[in-house]
């Protein structure tokens, strides 16, 4: 895949964050949980559950000196479902170091409300950021992969996957998949940042607040943004 083709088909990018979370995202940045762990200074039998095991709720970090930050639960995994999908002889916890290992964005808006609408999250305030795609593809090229599944769900017949689910962006086969008839929203689906993006701020377009299929309010605007920059 091009840079020019994936900026040009997908213009945003989108995360979504706990109710609260963007005061500390926009001071320490979007990091991925094993770096969060660096951050904090999480070592030993905690740094192993957080880092390699299924983490079925929030989980808060704390260090003097620095704000509470908040490791996302991984409630659409399921160990057993994870382990029947898994190749190339990973085991479950290969994968969630694997997946703790990134900061993630969706593709499409559709994405964040179908997660915002899942059992899991329904009833409980977002934060979501709007990103602008060509600036953080500048910024962090060489530490991108894409993937073509929601890599860290296992429910609604989980697909394969393995060390070759992460490619980088002129690895990503987005021709083959789409005369394959992918449409844009099943092509590339999940685009992840290695370690995360500590100047993430310097991408965001809009930060809302958003529960189930209603934006409550916006939190913070760049003077870039457009009309249309928002969940």
């Amino acid at each position: 895949m091009k840079v020019e083709t994936l900026v040009e088909t997908y213009p945003r990018l989108y995360h979504m964050a706990h109710e609260g979370a963007w005061p500390a995202i926009k001071e320490h940045g979007l990091l991925s949980v094993e770096a969060l762990l660096d951050l904090y200074g999480i070592e030993g039998e905690d740094r192993d559950r957080h880092f390699a095991r299924h983490r079925p709720e929030n989980v808060t970090i704390t260090r003097e000196g620095l704000p509470g930050a908040v490791l996302r639960d991984q409630k659409p995994m399921r160990d057993g479902a994870l382990a029947k999908c898994l190749q190339d002889g990973l085991e479950p916890a290969d994968w969630y170091r694997t997946l703790n290992s990134k900061s993630f964005f969706w593709l499409s808006r559709q994405r964040v409300w179908n997660l915002l609408g899942a059992r899991a999250y329904r009833g409980r305030k977002q934060t979501v950021l709007t990103l602008d795609t060509k600036r953080l593809v500048v910024a962090y090229h060489d530490r991108i992969l894409l993937s073509p599944m929601n890599s860290g769900s296992t429910i609604y017949r989980p697909l394969p996957r393995g060390k070759d689910t992460f490619k980088r962006i002129g690895d990503f086969p987005f021709d083959e998949r789409r005369k394959a008839g992918r449409n844009p929203y099943g092509n590339v689906v999940e685009l992840v940042v290695e370690g995360g993006a500590p100047d993430i701020s310097q991408f965001v377009l809009a930060v809302h607040e958003a529960e189930n299929d209603t934006v409550l309010g916006e939190l913070w605007r760049s003077p870039e943004a457009t009309d249309d920059d928002r969940p």
